[in-house]
C-alpha cells in the first residue's frame, strides 16, 4: 500500500468516524447519561465490531450478498429490529448513571456494541467502500489488514469524541425533563437512521 494510499485512507477514516451515524448517536447517548469511561466498552465494541466486519467482507461476504439478495433484505429487517431496541433503551432512560428497570440500568456492553455492527448500516456501507477503494489487487491479504489497523488508529479516538461531547453536556442535562427530551430525541435519531434502510433505498 504506497504512501499516498494509506493519507487518503486517513482522511476517509476520519471523516467516516466522526460524521453522524447511528453508532455515534449511542456514543453521544451514553457520554450523556453514564460518562465516558463507563462508555469505554462501547467505544471499543464499535470499533472492533466494524473492523472485523471489514475483514469478514474482505474476504468474501461481500461477495455473497451481491449474489444472493435475499440475505441483504433479511439483514435489513434484523437491522430494524435491532435499532428499535436499542432507541427503546434509550428512550428509557430516566436519570444519569441509572435507568427506569434493569433493561437501562448499564450502558450497552462490548459484546452488545460490537453485534451491533452487524446490523449498522452506516458501517456496512463503509466496509464495502474500504475493501473496494483501498486495497491492492496483487496483494490483497496484506493491504487489507494494513487498511484495518490504520482505520483502527484513527476510528477509536475519533468516535470517543462523541462519547466525551456527551459527558460534556451531563451539566446542561441534570434536569430530569431536558434528559428525557434528550433521550426522546437521540432515540428518534436512530430509528431516523433506519428508515432509508427499511424502505429500501439505502445502497449498501
Amino acid at each position: 500500500m504506497s504512501i499516498d494510499t494509506v493519507l487518503a485512507l486517513i482522511g476517509f477514516a476520519f471523516v467516516m468516524s466522526v460524521s453522524p451515524g447511528p453508532g455515534n448517536f449511542l456514543l453521544l447517548a451514553s457520554g450523556v447519561n453514564f460518562g465516558y469511561r463507563r462508555s469505554l466498552p462501547l467505544v471499543f465494541g464499535i470499533s472492533l465490531g466494524f473492523l472485523t466486519m471489514v475483514f469478514v467482507l474482505g474476504i468474501g461476504l461481500g461477495e455473497i450478498l451481491r449474489q444472493v439478495p435475499e440475505v441483504l433484505v433479511a439483514l435489513r429487517l434484523i437491522c430494524g429490529a435491532y435499532v428499535f431496541y436499542l432507541a427503546w433503551k434509550i428512550a428509557h432512560i430516566r436519570s444519569l448513571g441509572s435507568g427506569a428497570g434493569p433493561a437501562v440500568d448499564e450502558p450497552i456492553g462490548f459484546t452488545q456494541a460490537a453485534l451491533f455492527q452487524l446490523v449498522n448500516p452506516k458501517a456496512w456501507a463503509v466496509a464495502l467502500i474500504l475493501g473496494v477503494s483501498y486495497t491492492d489487487p496483487d496483494n490483497y491479504l496484506t493491504s487489507l489488514i494494513i487498511l484495518i489497523a490504520v482505520f483502527a488508529v484513527v476510528n477509536i479516538p475519533t468516535i470517543s469524541i462523541w462519547a466525551i461531547s456527551g459527558q460534556a453536556l451531563r451539566r446542561l442535562l441534570s434536569s430530569d425533563r431536558r434528559l428525557r427530551f434528550f433521550n426522546l430525541f437521540m432515540a428518534l435519531l436512530l430509528v431516523g437512521t433506519m428508515v432509508p434502510v427499511l424502505a429500501g433505498v439505502y445502497t449498501f
